[in-house]
């Protein structure tokens, strides 16, 4: 069983721009994979407006019993999260790093626009490895 289901990025917008399914079971459609990235995208707002904590960033994480949701929002307001297996630990140094290959592939390629959705076979090669190299790391834990 993967230890990571699947991978959202959302704009700043709330926009869908990538998504990959890693689960072997359970596949979603396109518009159920919309309407959870425009569900968290809300929920990650709302979240930042209600907190008690001044400077609050929203969600970072979500725990169910049956999977967990790491996110991280980088400064621009893209928001990055994966759902994930339970218990699962290191998340948010992954999704660090999926920002980084995000700026080297994505947004460094001069034919992708802003907020569009990420077409980038680079992008794709990266992850599936960094997505790999980590399912490797967790295993040996």
């Amino acid at each position: 069983m993967a230890a990571i289901y699947s991978l959202y990025i959302i704009n700043k917008s709330g926009g869908l721009i990538f998504y990959k399914d890693y689960g072997s079971s359970g596949r979603m459609d396109t518009n159920d994979s919309l309407r959870v990235a425009s569900l968290w995208h809300s929920m990650h707002a709302i979240s930042q407006q209600l907190s008690p904590i001044s400077g609050c960033f929203g969600i970072e994480l979500l725990q169910a019993d049956t999977f967990d949701l790491h996110c991280f929002q980088s400064l621009t307001g893209t928001k990055f999260f994966v759902v994930c297996e339970p218990g699962t630990q290191h998340m948010e140094g992954l999704l660090k790093h999926i920002y980084e290959l995000y700026t080297d592939y994505v947004l460094k390629n001069p034919f992708y626009e802003m907020e569009m959705p990420i077409r980038c076979e680079l992008f794709d090669i990266n992850l599936t490895q960094a997505i790999q190299k980590d399912r490797v790391a967790l295993l040996a834990r």
